[in-house]
């Protein structure tokens, strides 16, 4: 077994998280990755809610620098109390 990842660095790479549609969650996504990416190498933030309007996907397209970037955003993402998945 290898630690190589299959990605080549830097790369652009989504971000996704869900959590449960309510005032401010958009920003709490956006403010975690910001901490572990430069605002320059945010490209782009989408938003789609589910079909009964109860949760919100956030995708946050980034310039990768590393997998332990990726690897930071994940664990404080998904350690987060209102993130309910992070993809």
């Amino acid at each position: 077994m290898t630690d190589e990842s299959p990605l080549k660095f830097p790369c652009e790479f989504p971000i996704k998280a869900m959590g449960e549609d309510s005032p401010g969650f958009e920003a709490l996504v956006v403010d975690i990755i910001e901490r572990h990416v430069p605002g320059e190498d945010r490209r782009q933030v989408r938003t789609r809610g589910s079909r009964n309007g109860r949760y919100l996907a956030v995708t946050v397209d980034i310039r990768a620098t590393s997998r332990d970037q990726l690897d930071a955003i994940y664990r404080e993402l998904s350690a987060h109390r209102r993130v309910v998945v992070a993809l």
